[in-house]
């Protein structure tokens, strides 16, 4: 990799504020594919910035248009910009520690006066590490954090409580979830620090001093019933009631998308459906769920027609990702450790559909494992977590648009919520 690539990602990964590359897990680069396509409008899939950060081994230089987003999303005009900008020059100096002795040169004396030299400069270096502080010691015990959403409508502030007096620094902050852009500093000394979520699920909001986290904890942000909204910058476009609920599913037609000055191009907004925090946690190790969806929107660079199902939980989320035949190489499935199996690597084509008439998407749980259907064939099978995970909320998302109807969600044999 050339320093020069070197050096954007690490201004990325400044930004992001997500610690060292090296400990990024595939969700991640599932996260900064989103983050990257709602700052840029353009999408460079997980498995693309995967091998960009060496994850993958790939012999091949990233394209210019990969480039010039990240630069973008760095940044930067473009990518030749940023290259303008930090122009490295190289130069080559040779250090010594001493006089350099000619070989042919055989004074003692001169001999005896480098060595003095070094061990003089050695104990010198030595003693200013040795009278060096040492960086007091952070327990997270000596911390307490919690939060309170102040309603059930989106958008929701939350009310963080905290108590970090005891922080050697004043770098204190709180982090309202898995993308460090939400990190904000906050004053040791004071006890209350407010933020709003512009859309619903379930995070975790943390609390760093300095680059620790010292507390985190769960956060449930709810909707009031259903909630539907267009998304493709950092502020959702709302949607009322009856834009989207009909009596028989849920659905937006793409000139209602137009009236709200959404741009179909160059890509497409998303259209998501949310119901969190209305219906009793569902365990999933007996559990079943299923709904029809139907995208109805391929022009441009919609042709994929990506669309997902989110089944939040107090743990990591159930994904089920979908597209037509031919884009199936682009998704990506995550297991119940949160790791994303990548369409590049495993045939995932039993998630590729024609969405032209209405898919039957479910997702249950037998035995030891969690299954997805698609059309009533099985198309993947997971091993259950070994602890006690709880859904607590759904969600359907469109490229473009979609519909959803019969949906339903089941505890063993009693159906816990249904609509449509």
């Amino acid at each position: 990799m050339s320093p020069e690539i070197e050096k954007l990602l690490g201004i990325i990964e400044e930004k992001l504020g997500w610690g060292e590359s090296k400990a990024w897990q595939s969700r991640d680069f599932e996260n900064l594919n989103q983050l990257i396509l709602d700052e840029t409008g353009v999408s460079l899939s997980a498995s693309t910035l995967r091998r960009i950060w060496g994850k993958v081994e790939y012999k091949h230089l990233p394209s210019v248009t990969t480039m010039d987003t990240l630069a973008k999303f760095a940044g930067y005009e473009n990518w030749r910009t940023f290259q303008k900008q930090n122009t490295r020059v190289s130069t080559h100096q040779h250090i010594t520690a001493g006089p350099v002795v000619h070989p042919t040169v055989k004074s003692t004396a001169w001999r005896k006066l480098v060595w003095l030299f070094v061990i003089v400069f050695g104990l010198g270096l030595g003693t200013i590490f040795w009278v060096k502080k040492s960086k007091p010691s952070i327990k997270p015990g000596n911390y307490s954090f919690s939060s309170r959403p102040v309603t059930r409508k989106i958008p929701n502030s939350v009310i963080f409580t905290y108590d970090a007096a005891a922080s050697p620094t004043d770098s204190v902050y709180i982090q309202q979830s898995w993308d460090g852009r939400t990190r904000t500093l906050v004053d040791k000394k004071l006890h209350q620090y407010t933020a709003i979520y512009y859309e619903p699920g379930f995070y975790h909001a943390k609390l760093f001093v300095d680059t620790q986290v010292v507390k985190e904890h769960p956060l449930m942000i709810p909707t009031d019933g259903w909630l539907g909204l267009i998304s493709n910058k950092m502020i959702p476009v709302y949607l009322e009631p009856n834009e989207f609920i009909f009596t028989d599913s849920l659905q937006i037609g793409i000139d209602k998308i137009e009236k709200k000055n959404m741009l179909r191009e160059p890509m497409p907004p998303a259209v998501k459906y949310y119901n969190v925090g209305n219906f009793d946690p569902v365990s999933i190790n007996d559990f079943s769920f299923s709904a029809e969806i139907k995208n109805e929107y391929s022009e441009g660079a919609a042709a994929c027609q990506f669309s997902n199902i989110f089944l939040y939980t107090d743990d990591v989320p159930i994904y089920i990702p979908l597209s037509v035949p031919g884009c199936v190489s682009e998704l990506n499935l995550m297991n119940r450790e949160g790791e994303m199996i990548s369409g590049k690597k495993t045939d995932l084509s039993a998630f590729g559909t024609d969405f032209s008439t209405w898919v039957n998407v479910s997702c249950k749980s037998v035995p030891g494992k969690i299954q997805y259907w698609i059309n009533n064939k099985l198309a993947y099978e997971f091993s259950l977590p070994g602890k006690e995970v709880k859904i607590l909320g759904l969600s359907f998302a469109f490229q473009g648009t979609g519909a959803v109807k019969d949906i339903q969600l089941k505890q063993g044999n009693k159906i816990v919520f249904g609509a449509f």
